[in-house]
């Protein structure tokens, strides 16, 4: 098999970049609204938790859509963005991590929710007996006990970005060397005469990194289920 060309190492590290971007941009959401979603109960929950888990049953594209309706060059939160700082998303590696962002925001938030849900509550009221804030017991309790599943979600949400087509074509399009990740790379090589086994090659680059995510994901997964069961209490 012919060896890795430039333009495909760069579809690489641009998907590297991208899923980093994404994963950056939903880890203090993901966190907030997977704890919010454990363990408050509110009027609207049911329609937050819709819109969180949205882009887990809407076509890609419909996301990448609603993404240049708001974010565009003329969408309000686009526009406002240019006229304020100078800053474009559309047509950007910034606007395919947003779009990567969106897409895996949903896998981020349900690892959390899961694993704060583990957390014995207990220790939660114990804390606060003694005099803990709510914000100290978030800190100082609930999130290193839910950090295997925080950064389970955090891989996830990596390898789905790695992933990521639809949304990220549909707003930030496919542009070599700027917004053409490997899912991108793959779709433009299968359009080319003789493209197969360029996309073969980056069909098993993908594959690997994929793997490997989730792979860790599951590890970190099950580690949280047995220190859980290792700390429960005796009765």
């Amino acid at each position: 098999m012919k060896s890795i060309s430039p333009a495909e190492w760069t579809a690489l590290l641009l998907s590297a970049k991208v899923a980093f971007g994404a994963v950056a941009a939903v880890t203090l959401p993901g966190v907030l609204l997977g704890w919010l979603l454990a363990r408050k109960n509110f009027y609207g929950k049911v329609l937050v938790e819709s819109l969180v888990y949205a882009p887990l049953v809407m076509p890609p594209v419909v996301t990448g859509y609603l993404l240049l309706v708001l974010c565009g060059r003329n969408g309000p939160v686009g526009g406002w963005l240019g006229r304020t700082f100078g800053w474009q998303l559309i047509f950007t590696w910034q606007g395919a991590a947003l779009a990567s962002a969106v897409m895996a925001l949903p896998l981020m938030v349900r690892s959390v929710r899961l694993a704060v849900e583990l957390v014995d509550r207990r220790l939660e009221e114990a804390a606060s007996v003694l005099g803990y804030s709510p914000w100290r017991i978030f800190l100082n309790i609930t999130l290193p006990l839910a950090r295997s599943g925080i950064f389970a979600g955090l891989l996830l949400a990596f390898a789905r970005s790695l992933g990521e087509f639809g949304a990220t074509i549909t707003f930030a399009g496919n542009i070599q060397g700027v917004t053409q990740t490997l899912p991108l790379a793959i779709y433009s090589a299968l359009q080319m005469p003789g493209g197969e086994a360029a996309a073969a090659r980056l069909s098993v680059l993908s594959l690997l990194l994929s793997l490997m995510a989730l792979g860790f994901s599951e590890w970190l997964a099950r580690r949280a289920k047995t220190g859980r069961s290792t700390h429960a209490p005796c009765r």
